[in-house]
């Protein structure tokens, strides 16, 4: 039970404040398995916080749901949380390919993608999606990219040529705390990778796409 309070400062432990938990407690709830990974993701795992969390988490799986995908990539496990969440949204002959470049989160994010309801729709890779993506020979409808920052332009221009016409990449961090209007970090690799995507898509005319100031910032891609 996340705690309540009347002080606008107070934040809970998912760092919301009062109107976040609003805006949670008018959306749908999270499945109680993927709110046990949230925890154990921020008591287990560095950094914490890069779990995509409720709100996203069911943004996600509605936007699965409304796309009807027949094969997703992610670009960036992490813990497995918002492989999950589009797993969920999946439709029976749906799958779900994802990959993560640490081999040391391995232990962790496979036991709980094995151990979930929607283990039979995913399959979980370790490695560099940018290189092995285009070996599993599929062509795909929809994509989350929320893997390193400072190479976001490689992986966005190596997921393209996989994507079916009309079909979905979301990028996560699109704003990366602000960051990226922020003149004290132009030096910071990760934010400069940030603004390097953000301009270098702004600017494609292969594709639409708006940035919503959703969390850290969610840019949705669609492919023409």
């Amino acid at each position: 039970m996340k705690s309540k309070t009347q002080n606008p400062n107070h934040t809970t432990l998912e760092g919301e404040n009062i109107l976040d938990e609003y805006v949670l407690s008018h959306s749908d709830a999270e499945p109680e398995y993927l709110y046990r990974l949230w925890r154990a993701t921020n008591v287990h795992m560095l950094h914490g916080r890069m779990a995509s969390g409720h709100l996203q988490g069911r943004l996600l799986k509605m936007l699965v749901k409304m796309v009807n995908p027949q094969n997703i990539i992610e670009v960036g496990t992490f813990s497995g949380y918002s492989a999950l969440c589009m797993a969920e949204g999946l439709g029976e002959q749906g799958h779900l390919y994802t990959f993560e470049i640490n081999d040391e989160q391995e232990p962790f994010t496979r036991k709980w993608i094995e151990d979930s309801p929607w283990a039979d729709k995913i399959t979980f890779i370790i490695g560099d999606a940018a290189t092995e993506a285009k070996k599993i020979g599929k062509s795909f409808d929809f994509a989350f990219m929320d893997g390193d920052k400072r190479t976001y332009v490689e992986t966005y221009e190596s997921l393209l040529p996989l994507m079916n016409k009309g079909a979905f990449i979301l990028a996560d961090n699109t704003l990366w705390d602000g960051h990226v209007t922020d003149a004290d970090y132009d030096k910071d690799q990760q934010t400069v990778g940030i603004r390097r995507f953000n301009d270098y898509v702004a600017a494609d005319n292969r594709v639409e796409k708006v940035l919503l100031p959703l969390r850290d910032g969610l840019t949705i891609i669609r492919v023409l």
